[in-house]
This record gives C-alpha cells, structure tokens and sequence, in this order.
C-alpha cells in the first residue's frame, strides 16, 4: 500500500516550480533529469540516490525520469517523463508510480512515458529562447539536448523557431537551493541530532585493541535505529596517525592504546546531509601534547563559528581559524616566527604543512551543497537560512620536522550551523567537544540510547 500524499510538503514543491518557472520567464524551458541506477557488479546496483536538484524540484523518487518546466506550455507547465507501470518488473524491483502516478501523487500537470521523451522534447522547445539545464554534467544527456535542438531547428521553414541560448540550471537551482525553507531545516536539525546520538554512542564504547571498523559499524547501526538508514558520505575512522590522511576511508586499523580517533560522519535523512567531526582519545584521556594542539584547534573553531552571522562574509570565519591556529604554532614551536608577524606568516601560508583545507562548506541536501561562494568575485555575506560547517583541524605528520611529542597526531573539530537573524544555531549541539565533558562521557562507559 502506497503511504499518503504529504500534501504539505506537495504544496511546498509546487511553490517552488512556480517560482522557478517565474525566474526562467515563459519565454524558456527547463530541463532537469532525474538519477541513473549505476551497476556495481553483474546483476547488483549501487544503492539509488535520486538527483538532489531533480528531488528539490519534483519530489519525485524514480530513477532515469525528466522533469520539464515550460511556464505557460499549452499542455502544462511542469511535465514528468517517467518509467511506465510494468507488473512484471514490480515483482522483482518494486512499485512504481508511472505517468499515472506522477499527476497524482507528485503534481504533473502531464506525464509521458520515457520512451516518448525524444519525440515530444522538440514540441516543448518550439519557440522558446533559451534552454536552462545541468549543462556539462552529463556528456550522454548533453548529447540528448543537442539532437532535440537540432529536431526543432529542422523546422525553421515551418516558421518554428529554436532556442538561441544554453544555460546551466545552476545559476536557478543551486542559489534557491542555499537558503533553506523551515521544512528543510526541521529535517536537517532531526539529522544533526541522529548523527550527534552516534557520535556520543562512539565515545561511550571506545577501546583499546577494537578496529577502526568496529566504530565505522556502530555509528551506521546508531544512525539507523534512529531511522537514518543512510549516510551523507562514507565515514571516516582514523586512529592515530590515519587521522592526518584528509578523506581517510580504509577503516581497517587496530585503534591503539594512547592514540586519538577521528571520526568525521554524518547521516542522510530524507535526503538532509549531517557532517560532524569529534576527535577523542581511544583510553578515554587525552594526554598533555593530544590536549594542547586539541584545546588549539578548539578554540579556532570557537573563534570561526563567533564569526558566523549575518552580513559577514563567507571568508570570515576561515580567518578567524587561521589567526588561531598559526599564533598557537608559532607559540609550539611548530612554525618559526614571531607572534607580531601574524599577518604576514598568514600570508605566506606557513600553516599550510599542516592546516591544508578550507574552515568549512556549504550543507543540505549534499554534503558539500551547491551554491557559490563569491559574487562578483567578493566573497558573499552570510544570511539567514544558509547551512554551513566549520570544520577547522590540525594534521601533523609523523615526519614533520616538529616537537617530537605532537608528530603523527590528527585533529579536526565539526560542527554543523544555521545563520539565524540575530547570529548563529549550532545544529551538532549535542555531540560533546570540550575535553573535559569527553573524558566524562567516555569514563561512564556504554549506556542505552
């Protein structure tokens, strides 16, 4: 049995095909396809995750379908070209709602089988002058538009004209896509917390001699006990030195006694990215040289999420970790240099050895969301309903040339932030970061829930 249409997240899908279909003027057609299923192996496919701009756009959850905006098209405004009904195939692979389905369930004003798309495309695009659409993403689908373009061309002695202008989708999706409706933020808070859940639950079973796997496996079951089956990206799980390679993903190492781990994880909802990052101690203490470059990186991330409001510029809170992290350097013998010449060993990137990426991303629906982040080529303001992270770290290689006591040691602190009105919301709240309330949580040990 199909679960009941949500007729207010239906309402919400249909305000937004609205304004789109405002942005892009009657005198344009926008084009967007839906995910494909990818083969893994012979007969088994990669889970399917449905196109995060086709889900913002249409809800609909099928793959390989083409959703198609054409403001004030005689036929409708919003058409969905999907995969027929097949009873046959439904044994094997599910349900599907068809062409039926997708006016019912999902608004079209018109649905067509997928096998008609390259011959009623050309009919949409009759007359209009320009084509928004994910332009250079798909090689395959980019040949589909050319062949639709050139149908319409063929009938210039018809008086039929053809679109003049491609443009990317980006530019009408993605920059709606960074300000976040209630809705969106009610699930992105219910992911942070799914995900906060997970990581305390880590911090409470953590020993010595467990895998890097062991905790990869509990944070996944935590996340979906919780009803976040799936997560945002691969998990990162990376005990003593593995924590210094970025996107560790290997997962596989003996987490030893008197090293740290990092875990870097974060869980999907409803299509919602989490991405939280806690490093603790595997005995459940840290040791003074661990707690002296932890507290350093704390305390820029404290200093980078103060500088998350609105009206200051993405870049802010960037600056800000990096005025902690290479004063705290210098002061560990890490870099040489003076405190006074702040400015100028930021300048020259001294921190780079060992602070290689950026202080944070965009968040929603992809981990690292779409969205851009100058205008103009200025960095732009912060506003209210962006998501973003701020994620700074410390990775000091076994080799580097620094006090001995801090080689081989990787540390990255992440929390998840909505810009509010009047300042900030740390949606990862709940997942301890202060090493003191670790340690505490850590020496209570393994409790339900």
């Amino acid at each position: 049995m199909e679960a009941p249409i949500d007729t207010k997240s239906a309402n919400a899908l249909r305000r937004r095909r609205r304004d789109v279909a405002r942005a892009i003027g009657a005198d344009a057609v926008l084009i967007v396809p839906a995910a494909r299923e990818v083969a893994r192996n012979r007969d088994v496919h990669y889970p399917f995750r449905q196109n995060s701009d086709f889900t913002w756009l249409t809800g609909f959850p099928e793959p390989d379908a083409v959703a198609v905006l054409a403001p004030k098209h005689k036929d409708g405004e919003y058409l969905l070209f999907c995969r027929p009904r097949d009873p046959e195939r439904e044994v094997w692979d599910g349900h599907r709602h068809g062409a039926e389905g997708a006016v019912a369930r999902f608004g079209a004003d018109a649905a067509h089988p997928l096998a008609e798309l390259d011959e009623k495309l050309p009919a949409l695009l009759a007359d209009r002058k320009r084509i928004h659409y994910p332009l250079g993403l798909d090689d395959t689908f980019d040949l589909r538009v050319m062949a639709w373009l050139r149908a319409v061309r063929a009938k210039a002695r018809k008086g039929i004209s053809a679109p003049s202008e491609l443009i990317s989708s980006d530019g009408v999706l993605h920059e709606r896509r960074v300000i976040k409706s209630s809705a969106e933020l009610a699930t992105m808070r219910r992911a942070a917390r799914i995900s906060a859940a997970a990581h305390r639950r880590l911090m409470r079973t953590c020993k010595p001699g467990m895998d890097e796997q062991q905790l990869e496996a509990s944070f996944l079951a935590a996340c979906a006990e919780r009803g976040a089956r799936f997560q945002a990206y691969p998990p990162i799980v990376g005990g003593g030195a593995n924590a210094c390679v970025l996107h560790y993903v290997d997962n596989a190492a003996k987490l030893a006694d008197g090293d740290l781990v990092l875990v870097d994880a974060g869980c999907e909802l409803d299509g919602y990215a989490s991405d939280i990052t806690r490093t603790f101690p595997v005995n459940g203490r840290f040791s003074r040289p661990q707690r002296t470059l932890y507290d350093l990186v704390l305390r820029a991330q404290l200093a980078a999420i103060e500088a998350v409001k609105p009206g200051k510029r993405w870049n802010a809170p960037h600056k800000a970790a990096l005025k902690v992290l290479t004063r705290g350097l210098v002061q560990l013998g890490c870099i040489d240099g003076q405190p006074e010449d702040l400015r100028q060993l930021i300048k020259d990137e001294k921190y780079k050895p060992f602070y290689m990426h950026r202080t944070g991303h965009w968040l929603g629906m992809d981990v690292h969301d779409v969205g851009s982040y100058k205008h103009d080529g200025k960095w732009r303001p912060l506003e209210p309903g962006m998501v973003l992270t701020v994620e700074p770290g410390l990775y000091i290689a076994p080799d580097a040339e620094v006090p001995a006591e801090y080689r081989g040691i990787g540390i990255r602190v992440e929390d998840d932030l909505l810009v509010t009105e009047d300042g900030h919301e740390v949606l990862s709240r709940d997942v301890p970061k202060e090493p003191d309330a670790i340690e505490q949580l850590m020496a209570a040990g393994e409790v339900p829930g």
